[in-house]
């Protein structure tokens, strides 16, 4: 028995329909509803700094992404092609978040913000964790960093790192200076992270003159133990007590040992 040719049967109907289902473009708000309900999905929103209003975007695992001196769709365009993922404009911040990332620029206690760095390199992620570990208020250079992640001769790969810092302020690259004590450059200018260093207290005039001048331990005569200068144990010695150091050499030499907390050598 002959069927007419535009009769179908359900096997071949099926199989029309799951043909044609590849030819059908979603929704563009479906991959970021399915990546929200996933937990992954990329939202954002504005942040005052201490340097000005940044976006803020932020997912389950923490925040991914900050931004400043860019225009939304700007930030958009620039966040999907960096990480090839959808991102949506939040009507605001969650405000658990907002309390994290206010108690984050703070200092105030200890920081339970979390962070997403997913897309990095291990080793821009080493770089970027140990910065997370200079306290507010003090710096570090460069070497310091490389030395720390057990990569010594990768100094200048560090600055790359810290240069490529997708999350800067929160992650504080502004806290690595030059290996001579230099503030040294910063995504945003130097002024700017001359202004972010003093609103957490560092005394930037001082660290500049030192390093015009060679200076860069400073030692205490009383527990003869030698610190980078912004350390707060360093900051604790009195002029009268206070020792000038040009390198670790001189202060071995003199019978000093390196600070623990600090750590501007690898104590023997």
């Amino acid at each position: 028995m002959n069927r007419r040719p535009d009769v179908l049967t359900s096997e071949e109907a099926i199989a029309r329909t799951l043909r044609e289902m590849g030819h059908v473009q979603a929704p563009a708000t479906i991959l970021p509803a399915v990546l929200d309900r996933a937990g992954v999905g990329d939202a954002y929103g504005q942040l005052d700094t201490p340097i000005g209003p940044a976006f803020v975007a932020y997912n389950a695992r923490g925040v991914s992404v900050v931004m400043l001196r860019v225009s939304a769709p700007e930030f958009e365009e620039t966040f999907r092609a960096r990480f090839g993922r959808p991102i949506r404009c939040a009507k605001e911040i969650p405000s658990a978040l907002v309390t994290q990332l206010t108690r984050h620029l703070q200092g105030s206690g200890r920081s339970a913000l979390r962070f997403d760095l997913r897309g990095l390199s291990e080793f821009e992620r080493a770089v970027l964790r140990k910065a997370l570990e200079i306290p507010r208020g003090e710096v570090r250079p460069y070497a310091w960093i490389a030395r720390e992640i057990g990569r010594p001769r990768a100094v200048r790969a560090v600055g790359t790192a810290l240069g490529q810092n997708p999350i800067p302020v929160l992650i504080p690259c502004h806290r690595v200076v030059r290996s001579d004590g230099a503030v040294g450059n910063y995504g945003y200018g130097t002024a700017a992270k001359r202004a972010v260093l003093e609103a957490e207290g560092v005394d930037v005039k001082t660290l500049e003159t030192l390093a015009r001048s060679g200076v860069h331990y400073y030692g205490s005569d009383t527990t003869r133990i030698y610190c980078f200068p912004s350390c707060r144990h360093a900051r604790r010695a009195t002029d009268q007590h206070r020792v000038l150091f040009h390198s670790s050499a001189e202060a071995v030499a003199a019978g000093y040992r390196p600070c623990r907390v600090c750590r501007p050598a690898r104590a023997s």
